[in-house]
């Protein structure tokens, strides 16, 4: 044998995930790839005196896990000590949110800006008690008028100041929201303090820029954080100037270039693909396409190696998210409007023109297509536009697909599944929003929202992703989800018909999330040939109560062959 392994795995449940989803006892890695994989008796001869013997002792040994929809830089921002986490349970009203703005500006130097992040309304006891009502920049200025305050919801889609950071930021009862966005005001006209959508940018605009330290450290952060989870593999979806306006952190070139650096470092401890996002909400076609020729022209696509960091597409935002009534609806939601498109244009027709010719001039330039689209409405639209494009200018094997799909259609599914296009869906917030949603669109559809049982018996391909900082990039949540469909707050079920079963469930976050990286080919699964990207649980997954696996420890992280996170040996 010309080399003998560098580790070995024995005693425990590999569980391959390959076309049979076949489960072996016994794997062996060797200079990166994965050279055996059976039982005892296939890894033996690659034994040899410098390999490491990993006594799995029944546990479960898993492809590395393939988290693809995390917003990386952000997610690292959003988590102390970078910012103030807001999540549940960290606070659990408005009261604990003041008293952690609180305590942070006695921290810091007078007059300098207080960011937060994970603020949710289903967790916050005054929201949950009377629905109607909503944070209010007034909870904020009790604390300390002085200091500009912004704190960003667990959704993304909302950001909630103070008056200073009003201000500051040079809004008042005056103020024309941008187009798909919304400035929310109270009876007498005045801002509330809470912004909507598009409207973000006012914000993002008027924050210091983000020092290129600070995303290093805020990568590190959550590279640190995915070692430790078994992520191996993530989608960063929109590092480009479309970022600026909509999440801090989800900034472009800067961003990309501080990846690189990682990865030249050798610091890069997660393959990372990139969508990039070259203009935000309310963009207009024209605009959309003079950006991103400027991007192709500009090369900023090429990388040293592309298994480890690579561009596979562009983002396009095709509306806003249900909890805003932004998503665009067949039905109207609770309390009227059915939402829209959020892209530039007068009336829906306009504005399906825009997403069909954003959508043909970025298939026709040869990208991929990811497209943050949440209503029904809106999801019958952007799939409608897929096939278009396709139609127009045949290409082989795009993976076109949409970014969040909460209401799927039959009419979506079928068009999907015939072009060969997939669906990146978010089970944890699925299990976040379920009893929150039926305030807005009802117990039936709230049920519905996330059809991955729909989905993937209509033949359509289905990545699962976490969306951090929306919700904790933690899959083994994901996977109870999935199986389970209850739901965070009250444990309900929602939607058990929705269910699918455990192997479907793993095949979200490995094998179907490296097709959407084009990778399935050398990644997802645990094959002879394939890189040693690996997870392993303290456990027997696979004949593990649902319920449990959220807690089930992992034990060690393998990326590309190297151990990048280990308490076997503590």
């Amino acid at each position: 044998m010309d080399r003998y392994a560098d580790l070995v795995f024995l005693g425990g449940r590999v569980v391959t995930v390959d076309a049979q989803f076949s489960v072996a006892s016994a794997l062996a890695v060797t200079g990166g790839v994965i050279s055996a994989v059976g039982g005892r008796d296939d890894v033996t001869p690659f034994v040899g005196p410098d390999t490491r013997l990993v006594d799995l002792r029944g546990a479960t040994l898993l492809p590395g896990i393939n988290d693809s929809h995390l917003h990386g830089c952000a997610f690292g921002m959003a988590t102390p000590p970078l910012s103030l986490d807001l999540g549940h349970p960290a606070v659990s009203s408005l009261a604990d949110v003041a008293e952690a703005v609180c305590e942070a500006i006695a921290r810091v130097p007078g007059g300098q800006w207080i960011t937060g992040h994970g603020w949710d309304p289903g967790f916050l006891d005054e929201c949950v008690t009377d629905p109607s009502w909503q944070p209010s920049r007034r909870d904020l200025d009790a604390v300390n008028p002085d200091h500009p305050v912004v704190l960003y919801s667990f959704s993304g889609h909302a950001t909630w100041v103070n008056s200073k950071a009003l201000e500051l930021i040079g809004i008042d009862r005056h103020t024309v929201a941008p187009p798909g966005g919304a400035i929310v005001v109270d009876d007498a006209g005045e801002p509330t303090g809470l912004l909507h959508e598009g409207a973000q940018a006012l914000v993002q605009n008027a924050l210091p820029p983000l020092s290129r330290q600070e995303r290093t450290d805020a990568i590190r952060s959550t590279l640190a954080t995915l070692a430790r989870l078994g992520v191996t593999s993530y989608t960063e979806p929109g590092l480009g100037p479309g970022g600026d306006g909509i999440m801090r952190g989800g900034l472009g070139a800067q961003t990309l270039d501080v990846y690189r650096q990682l990865l030249s470092d050798g610091e890069l401890t997660a393959r990372v693909g990139v969508l990039v996002l070259p203009t935000g909400m309310a963009s207009t076609a024209e605009e959309f396409a003079r950006t991103l020729t400027a991007l192709d022209d500009s090369g900023e696509s090429g990388d040293a190696d592309p298994r480890r960091l690579a561009i596979h597409g562009v983002k396009i935002f095709a509306d806003g998210i249900v909890p805003n009534k932004t998503a665009w609806m067949h039905e109207p939601y609770l309390g009227g409007g059915c939402g829209s498109l959020c892209v530039g244009g007068g009336t829906d027709a306009e504005r399906i023109a825009e997403i069909d010719a954003m959508i043909r001039h970025a298939h026709a330039a040869g990208h991929q297509l990811g497209v943050h689209v949440t209503g029904d409405r809106a999801c019958d639209a952007v799939a409608d536009s897929f096939a278009a494009a396709v139609d127009e200018r045949p290409r082989p094997d795009a993976r076109h697909y949409l970014i969040h799909g909460d209401f799927l259609t039959p009419h979506s599914m079928k068009v999907l599944a015939a072009h060969g296009f997939g669906v990146n869906m978010n089970p944890t917030i699925k299990w976040t929003v379920a009893d929150m949603e039926e305030e807005f669109v009802g117990v039936e559809r709230a049920a519905y929202a996330w059809p991955y049982r729909d989905a993937i018996d209509a033949g359509v391909r289905v990545a699962s992703g976490s969306d951090a900082p929306v919700t904790y990039p933690d899959w083994r949540q994901g996977v109870a989800t999935m199986v389970l469909r209850e739901s965070k707050a009250a444990g309900r079920v929602s939607g058990p018909e929705q269910r699918i079963g455990l192997a479907e469930a793993i095949r979200t976050y490995t094998i179907d999330a490296a097709w959407q990286d084009f990778a399935d080919d050398w990644k997802g699964s645990l094959e002879p040939g394939k890189v040693a990207d690996l997870c392993v649980l303290d456990g027997d997954l696979l004949a593990a109560d649902p319920h449990d696996i959220p807690d089930l420890p992992v034990v060690l992280t393998v990326m590309d062959g190297q151990v990048v996170h280990d308490t076997l040996r503590d």
